[in-house]
């Protein structure tokens, strides 16, 4: 299997850079990648620490999203259970500018500008400035103000945008291509443990499933406007789903055999992308998706395609 990775940029990351510079930490995220599942007393024998500090060292890589914790049955009750989210962490000191390649085509869409929704409530749209339109209406979604959207959220169904295939322009072909954007589960209020099946299509085809862990709302979003307010969702985890020649990836985790080729990217002057969450899903757990002005990366939704050299 191919090794579970994230991608740092110790400038934008510092939360992430917080919690690996503990020793203690890196111990425990060892322990969890070796055993994934295992709970407080069990990490607390391997480590030789108090069940105490394991506790706030689990709650700080959680935070982090290096950690997610499941509540499964016990013999008695229930009980709380920790998973490595990635095997690795890897810091890149790259500015974007240099990471561009020459054959790299990146195109920004603003969060607002998808050509098709279908929505469930609870739902809602807002820009940087405040609410657009009616909460927990789905028509609100085609309010001509959703250009302005920096934060949207659903329960089920999908958004979908339409990107120009610049890579027509140049005559190259396209190889793979990448999407990045800011993503999180949506629950009223928030909830660190609430997963969420987000599914992506390309140009109609369903290119695999990332389950997201949780709503966070532990602190303020790096860019999150001071007027939200803090009981509701802050910020996401920002997911870097690639589709190249071997299959699927997300931040380097294989999750489906759909290769760039079975998207016929050099057919079509646009490429579609739809996300989207089932309600017959596994985990319905709706979804906020973060654009430039919310959450913890000032970005919008970014396809990036790979031409041939």
């Amino acid at each position: 299997m191919s090794p579970n990775f994230l991608l740092v940029d110790p400038d934008k990351d510092k939360s992430i850079v917080k919690a690996i510079a503990s020793q203690p930490r890196i111990h425990l995220l060892r322990e969890l990648v070796r055993t994934p599942g295992m709970n407080i007393n069990a990490l607390a024998a391997a480590s030789g620490m108090p069940q105490s500090s394991v506790s706030a060292h689990i709650q700080v890589l959680e935070d982090a999203g290096l950690v997610r914790t499941e509540v499964h049955r016990a013999r008695k009750g229930s009980q709380k259970v920790s998973f490595a989210v990635y095997d690795e962490v890897i810091l890149a000191f790259l500015s974007a500018e240099e990471k561009i390649q020459p054959n790299q085509i990146e195109v920004s869409m603003p969060l607002g500008l998808y050509t098709n929704s279908l929505v469930t409530g609870p739902c809602g749209i807002c820009s940087t400035d405040g609410i657009i339109g009616l909460l927990d209406v789905p028509e609100t979604f085609m309010d001509p103000e959703r250009m302005k959207t920096a934060l949207l959220w659903f329960t089920s169904g999908f958004v979908e945008y339409q990107f120009p295939n610049n890579a027509k322009l140049t005559g190259a072909g396209v190889e793979s291509l990448d999407v990045v954007f800011e993503v999180s589960s949506e629950v009223p209020g928030t909830r660190s443990n609430w997963p969420s099946d987000i599914v992506l299509s390309i140009n109609g085809k369903e290119i695999g499933v990332w389950t997201s862990p949780g709503d966070f709302g532990d602190k303020r979003g790096t860019y999150t406007p001071d007027w939200w307010k803090l009981s509701g969702s802050q910020y996401g985890m920002l997911k870097t789903w690639s589709v190249g020649p071997q299959g699927t990836f997300v931040d380097g985790h294989k999750i489906s055999t759909v290769t760039a080729g079975d998207l016929e990217l050099n057919d079509h002057r646009s490429v579609r992308l739809k996300i989207e969450v089932k309600a017959e899903g596994r985990h319905p757990g709706g979804i906020n998706i973060f654009g430039r002005g919310f959450g913890n990366y000032d970005q919008d939704i970014v396809l990036r395609l790979h031409t041939k050299s």
